[in-house]
C-alpha cells in the first residue's frame, strides 16, 4: 500500500499556487518527448478534422492522415527494430493517444491499422510471420482489418461462429461464415478501405475444435493505384455507413464462404497445425491459451483509457475558459459576473478536474505496467492478468466519465458549447462508442469482479481451520459493530458539537483510504459469501445465482476502479517538487476522493461507515474545497499543456474575453459621460 508525508505545519504555510510549467512537465510523464511530438504533429492543419464533412470526404482525409503520418510520424515505435520500429510498446502508445487532439477518427483508425491488425500479426505471429506480413502492414501498403467481433456475439468472442477447417489435401484452412449471425461487424477498413484482415475463427483439425485462432486473410483486389478494389472470391461485405461518431473511419461487415487461406496464414505463435493436421501449442490449457492469445492486444484498452483521458482534459480546458470569460446576469457591483464565479459553474465543473487529474495518474501507472509486460521487463502470467484487470477497470471507467465530462462541458458553455466550430459536441459524439468497443464497459467491469472475487478466495488457500474461525469471528464483529449504532454513536460522541472534527477526520488521507478501501473489501466479501453455493448448485441454478448478483458485482468494480485512479494520485502527489503546487494538487486529490465518497453516502450510511452528521459535512467540505480551488481551475488546465492549435474552440481563444472587454468599456463611458439612460425601476423609486 503507497503511503505518503501528510502535510506539515510548513506545508500550511506554502503560499498555495500552481507553478503550471512544472506540473505541465510532470504530467507530460515518462514519454513526454513523445507526446510533445505527437502534439505537434496534431497541431498541424493537416491532422485536423474539419466539422461537417460529408462521410466520403472524411474517410479520405483520415486515409491521407494515415499516409502522412507513416512517414512523418513515430507511428510505427512499437514495431521490431529489424523492420523498422523502436520495441518502444509504451512510447508508441503515449504518441498515440495524443492523435485524439487532431481527430479521433484519425486516432481510432491508426489504431485499427497498427494497434489492432498489425500487433495482432506482431504479437500472434512467428518471426517468419513478422518478416512477411508486417512491413505492408506497418507502412499502410496493405491497410487491414481486424475482424474479431461478430453481429451474434459481441464481447463473446469464445464463442464466435465463424469456421477455419483445415483441408489436409490442400494443406489450406477453409475459412466460413455458416449464418448471418456469424458475420463479422463493425470492422474499420472493412467498408473501403482495407484489402486484408486478421479473421478469428473456430480452428478445426481432423475433426477437433482447438478454440478461436487467427488468420491472416486477404479480402480484396488491389488496383493499380494502390487502392482497394473488389471482394475478392467466397467473400462479401456490407458498409456500415453513417455512424454517431467517427465518420472518418469507414466501418462495415465482412462474410466468408469457403474461403481458402494457406496453412502458413494461422497466426501461429499460440498455435500451429502441421501439414498433415496435427494440432500442437506451447499452452497445454485451451481455456488459458485462449485469454493469453486476447491478452496480448490488450494495448488497445490501454490506448482508450489515456485517449479518453486527454478528451476529458480537453473539453474542460475549453469550459474553463469560457467560464472565466464570459459574463452573466449583474452582481453587487453592477457589472455581469463570470460565469466560472457562480458556486453552481464550479461545482459542476472543478470536481471534473479532480476527476480528470486522478484518471491522468491512473493511466500513467497502467501505460508504465504495460511497457513493463510488453518490453519483456516483467512479462509473467501474474503481471499480464494484472495489466489486463487494470486496463479493463480503468478504460470502463475513464471512457465512462468522458462521456458525462464532455456532456458537462457542453452544458456549461450553453449555446455556444453546442456550435460545432466549438468542438464539445463533436468529441463527445466520437467518444460516445469508446464504452462500448475494444470491450463493451459493462462486460469489462464484471471481469475486473471475477478478479477481485478470484484473488478473494485465494486469500484462504492456505488458511488452517483454527485460523478460518478466527477470521469468521473477527468478521463478525465487524458486522455486528457497523450492523448497530455502536460505531455510529462513537462518531457522533467524538464529533458532537465540533464540526470541524468532523471535517478533519473526512479530509484526511488515511481516513479517505480506509473508506474507499473499505467499500471494496466489504463489496467483495458480500458478493463473495452470496455466490459461495454456487459451486454446489447444479449448471443453471448457479447461472441464475450470478445472474441476481450482476449488479452488485459490477458496482464492486466500479468501486476498486475509483481506489486504483485515488492511489495513484495519492503516490503522485510524492513527485511534485514544487510545495505550492502540492498543496493544491492535495486539495485537488481531496477533491476527488470526497466526490467519490459523496456519490456512494447511501453505501456509507445503509452499512455504518458514516454517521448522519460526518455524512453531511462530506458535501460541505467539497462545497469548500471547491471554493479554494476556483482560483487555480484556469491554471490546472493550462497544466494539460494543450494549446490554441489543439483546442480549435473559438470560445477558447480568448474571443469571449474581448466581446466582454469591449462591452463593459461600452457602459462605462457612457456612465462617465452621465448618457447612461436611467432605467424605468429607478424612476419609480424616486416616485
Amino acid at each position: 500500500m503507497t503511503t505518503t508525508v501528510a502535510p506539515s505545519a510548513k506545508d500550511a504555510d506554502v503560499e498555495a499556487r500552481v507553478d503550471v510549467a512544472s506540473l505541465t512537465h510532470q504530467l507530460l510523464g515518462r514519454w513526454g518527448d513523445l507526446r510533445l511530438f505527437a502534439r505537434a504533429i496534431v497541431g498541424d492543419p493537416r491532422f485536423q478534422k474539419i466539422e461537417g464533412m460529408s462521410v466520403e470526404e472524411h474517410r479520405e482525409r483520415v486515409l491521407n492522415q494515415l499516409k502522412l503520418l507513416v512517414t512523418e510520424a513515430k507511428v510505427l515505435r512499437a514495431f521490431p527494430e529489424r523492420l523498422g520500429g523502436a520495441d518502444d510498446a509504451g512510447g508508441s502508445l503515449a504518441g498515440f493517444e495524443e492523435l485524439v487532439a487532431g481527430d479521433p477518427s484519425m486516432q481510432i483508425k491508426s489504431g485499427v491499422q497498427w494497434g489492432l491488425f498489425a500487433s495482432a500479426i506482431l504479437h500472434l505471429g512467428t518471426p517468419e510471420q513478422h518478416d512477411r506480413l508486417l512491413p505492408g502492414a506497418m507502412t499502410l501498403d496493405v491497410p487491414g482489418a481486424f475482424a474479431m467481433t461478430e453481429i451474434g456475439h459481441g464481447s463473446d468472442v469464445a464463442s464466435v461462429a465463424t469456421t477455419a477447417t483445415y483441408d489436409e489435401e490442400t494443406q489450406e484452412f477453409v475459412i466460413h461464415t455458416p449464418f448471418k449471425a456469424a458475420w463479422k461487424e463493425y470492422l474499420g477498413n472493412a467498408g473501403k478501405h482495407g484489402v486484408a484482415a486478421v479473421v478469428f475463427a473456430q480452428l478445426i483439425t481432423k475433426g477437433v475444435n482447438h478454440g478461436v485462432h487467427a488468420f491472416y486473410t486477404p479480402i480484396r483486389e488491389k488496383n493499380p493505384d494502390g487502392t482497394a478494389g473488389a471482394f475478392l472470391p467466397g467473400i462479401g461485405g456490407e458498409d456500415d455507413g453513417v455512424k454517431g461518431g467517427l465518420n472518418g473511419i469507414d466501418n462495415g461487415r465482412l462474410h466468408f464462404t469457403n474461403v481458402r487461406v494457406p496453412r502458413e496464414n494461422l497466426l501461429a505463435r499460440y498455435g500451429s497445425v502441421a501439414p498433415d493436421g496435427t494440432y500442437s501449442s506451447p499452452i497445454e490449457s485451451s481455456g488459458r491459451r485462449f485469454f493469453t492469445m486476447l491478452g496480448s492486444l490488450v494495448q488497445g484498452r490501454v490506448s482508450l483509457d489515456g485517449a479518453a483521458v486527454n478528451a476529458q482534459k480537453i473539453g474542460l480546458a475549453i469550459a474553463v475558459r469560457y467560464g472565466n470569460e464570459r459574463r452573466q446576469f449583474p452582481g453587487a457591483n453592477g457589472e455581469e459576473t463570470v460565469l466560472l464565479d457562480y458556486g453552481r459553474h464550479q461545482r459542476r465543473l472543478i470536481p471534473l478536474i479532480a476527476r480528470t487529474y486522478a484518471a491522468h495518474f491512473a493511466h500513467d501507472r497502467l501505460l508504465d505496467l504495460f511497457h513493463a509486460v510488453f518490453s519483456g521487463e516483467m512479462d509473467t502470467p501474474e503481471s499480464r492478468e494484472d495489466l489486463e484487470t487494470m486496463a479493463a477497470a480503468l478504460k470502463a471507467s475513464s471512457t465512462w466519465t468522458a462521456l458525462s465530462t464532455l456532456q458537462e462541458c457542453r452544458e456549461a458553455c450553453g449555446g455556444a458549447g453546442f456550435i460545432a466550430e466549438n468542438r464539445l459536441t463533436g468529441l463527445r459524439a466520437d467518444l460516445d462508442i469508446y464504452v462500448t468497443f475494444e470491450g463493451d464497459n459493462t462486460v469489462l467491469m464484471q471481469l475486473v469482479g471475477k478478479r477481485l472475487l478470484t484473488d478473494y478466495a485465494n486469500e484462504f488457500k492456505n488458511i488452517d481451520a483454527g485460523g478460518m474461525a478466527r477470521l469468521v469471528v473477527e468478521r463478525a464483529a465487524d458486522t455486528v459493530l457497523y450492523g448497530t449504532p455502536v460505531a455510529r454513536a462513537l462518531q457522533t460522541i467524538t464529533d458532537q458539537g465540533q464540526r470541524r472534527r468532523a471535517v478533519g477526520h473526512l479530509r484526511g488521507e488515511e481516513a479517505q483510504r480506509s473508506l474507499l478501501a473499505d467499500r471494496v473489501e466489504t463489496m467483495v466479501e458480500h458478493v463473495a459469501g452470496r455466490l459461495r453455493p454456487a459451486s454446489k448448485l447444479p449448471a443453471a441454478e448457479a447461472a441464475a445465482l450470478f445472474n441476481q448478483n450482476q449488479h452488485e458485482l459490477i458496482e464492486m468494480a466500479k468501486a476498486h476502479a475509483e481506489l486504483v485512479q485515488w492511489e495513484a494520485f495519492t503516490k503522485a502527489l510524492l513527485d511534485v517538487e514544487d510545495e505550492g503546487t502540492r498543496r493544491v494538487l492535495t486539495w485537488v486529490r481531496d477533491l476527488y476522493g470526497l466526490t467519490v465518497i459523496e456519490s456512494n453516502l447511501a453505501w456509507y450510511l445503509m452499512n455504518g461507515r458514516l454517521t448522519g452528521q460526518r455524512a453531511r459535512t462530506v458535501s460541505s467540505y467539497i462545497d469548500r474545497l471547491v471554493l479554494r480551488l476556483r482560483p487555480h481551475a484556469q491554471d490546472l488546465v493550462d497544466a494539460f499543456g494543450y494549446g490554441p492549435e489543439h483546442l480549435r474552440a473559438s470560445i477558447a481563444t480568448g474571443a469571449e474575453k474581448e466581446r466582454q472587454d469591449e462591452a463593459r468599456a461600452y457602459y462605462r463611458a457612457l456612465r462617465a459621460a452621465g448618457d447612461e439612460p436611467v432605467k424605468e425601476k429607478h424612476l419609480t423609486k424616486k416616485r
